[in-house]
C-alpha cells in the first residue's frame, strides 16, 4: 500500500492552524540557509514550535542518499531514498562559469517511454511531491558546504531528469516559485524541459502564476514519422500544433533571453541524416528565435547507437548554413550514468 505522503506545508499547518500566514513564511526560508541543519536551528521561530516540529515534521524528504563522482570530478550523481521508500536520481554538473548545474527529478520513473531513455524503462512510479523536487537543491547545496574545495554556487537548475515536468505539473510550478523566491536564481537560470504534453503547454500560456523559466522542448526529430518511432506519445498532428503553440508562446513571453530551445538526441541512422538535418533546418527557419541544442547519444543497453562525431558534425553544418543557431552538447557524467537519458532506478514498486 502506498504510503500518503504530506508536505512540510500541510504538516505545518495540521500542528499550528491558528499561526498567522507569516510563520511558515518565517521557517521556509531557512530551508535555503547555509549551515541550517534541523528545526532546532530556525532561531526565528519560537522554541517550543521547534520541538514540535524536530519531532512530528522531516527537515527533508529523503532519508538517505548515495553519491557517485565522475572521473574528471566535473559531475556527481545522487540516488536520494525518500520517505516511502522509493528512490530518485539527482545530478550536480559543473558549467562554463565555474559554478554548478543541478538536474532535478519531477516524477519517479517517466510514462513516456521514449526508446532512447533509461527511465521510459521503468514506467511511472508516482509524481514526487514539491517538497521532494525543492530538496534536490537543498541536498547539493549542503554537499557543497561541505566540500569547501569546490565551487559553492548553483546557478542553474534543468528539469532534465527522471520524469516528465509538465506531467506534475502544480509540484514542478510550485518548486520553481520557491527556488526564485529563495534563492538567488532568476527565472532564465531555470529550464522546464518536456517532450510535448501540449495540453499542459497550453496552460502555461493562461497561467498568471506559471514562473517566467525557460522551457526546452525535447523535439529528437521534424519528421513526424520519425519523432513517433522514438517518442511513442507523439501524434500524427503533434508538429503543426506544437508549431502553433511556439507562435503563441513567442508572441507572449520570447525575447533574446526567453528563447526556445529543441533539444535533439543523435541517433546513429534513426535520426541524424541528412533528411532529418533539413526538415530540423526548414522547422526552425519558419519558426524563428529557437536554438537546437544536439546530444550525443549516452548508452542506456536499449540497443541504440551513437551518431558518429562526423555525422553530428555534418547535421550541424546543415542547420548552421540555414542560419540555425546550434550547439553540440557536451557529454558529461556518462562513466557514472550521470548523462541526459541515462537517469534510472531498477526495482522499485508501483505505488
Amino acid at each position: 500500500m502506498a504510503i500518503a505522503i504530506k508536505t512540510r506545508y500541510d504538516e505545518f499547518h495540521e500542528l499550528f492552524p491558528k499561526e498567522p500566514a507569516f510563520r511558515w513564511k518565517q521557517a521556509e526560508e531557512n530551508f535555503f540557509k547555509l549551515g541550517k541543519n534541523s528545526w532546532q536551528d530556525v532561531s526565528n521561530l519560537p522554541k517550543d514550535m521547534r520541538a514540535t516540529l524536530e519531532k512530528d515534521v522531516p527537515w527533508v524528504s529523503y532519508i538517505d542518499s548515495q553519491i557517485m563522482e565522475s572521473s574528471k570530478g566535473d559531475t556527481y550523481k545522487a540516488l536520494l531514498t525518500l520517505v516511502d521508500g522509493q528512490k530518485v536520481e539527482t545530478v550536480l554538473m559543473e558549467n562554463m562559469r565555474d559554478q554548478w548545474t543541478i538536474c532535478v527529478s519531477s516524477q519517479v520513473g517517466c510514462a513516456m517511454g521514449c526508446t532512447f531513455c533509461a527511465t521510459g524503462k521503468m514506467g511511472l512510479t508516482r509524481n514526487l511531491t514539491a517538497d521532494e523536487i525543492t530538496d534536490q537543491f537543498r541536498f547539493w547545496q549542503t554537499f557543497l558546504l561541505q566540500h569547501p574545495r569546490l565551487p559553492d554556487r548553483i546557478s542553474n537548475v534543468v528539469f532534465m531528469g527522471m520524469g516528465e515536468p509538465l506531467a506534475n505539473y502544480e509540484n514542478v510550478k510550485k518548486t520553481i516559485r520557491t527556488w526564485l523566491t529563495y534563492t538567488d536564481m532568476g527565472p532564465t537560470h531555470i529550464t522546464v524541459s518536456t517532450v510535448g504534453v501540449l495540453p499542459v503547454m497550453e496552460q502555461i500560456l493562461t497561467d498568471p502564476e506559471w514562473p517566467d523559466a525557460r522551457i526546452a522542448i525535447s523535439l529528437h526529430s521534424a519528421d513526424p514519422i520519425t519523432r513517433k518511432e522514438i517518442v511513442p506519445s507523439s501524434f500524427d498532428q503533434f508538429l503543426p500544433k506544437l508549431k502553433e503553440w511556439i507562435a503563441r508562446y513567442q508572441k507572449t513571453y520570447g525575447n533574446r533571453r526567453h528563447h526556445l530551445t529543441f533539444e535533439y538526441v543523435m541517433l546513429r541512422d534513426v535520426n541524424d541524416t541528412d533528411h532529418h538535418a533539413e526538415v530540423l533546418a526548414e522547422l526552425v527557419t519558419e519558426l524563428g528565435q529557437l536554438k537546437v541544442n544536439l546530444i550525443p547519444y549516452n548508452f542506456t543497453d536499449i540497443g541504440l547507437q551513437r551518431s558518429l562525431d562526423s555525422q553530428i558534425y555534418r547535421f550541424k553544418q546543415i542547420l548552421e548554413a540555414a542560419d540555425v543557431e546550434v550547439m553540440v552538447r557536451k557529454t558529461m557524467g556518462d562513466d557514472i550514468a550521470a548523462a541526459c537519458g541515462q537517469l534510472i532506478v531498477l526495482g522499485g514498486k508501483k505505488a
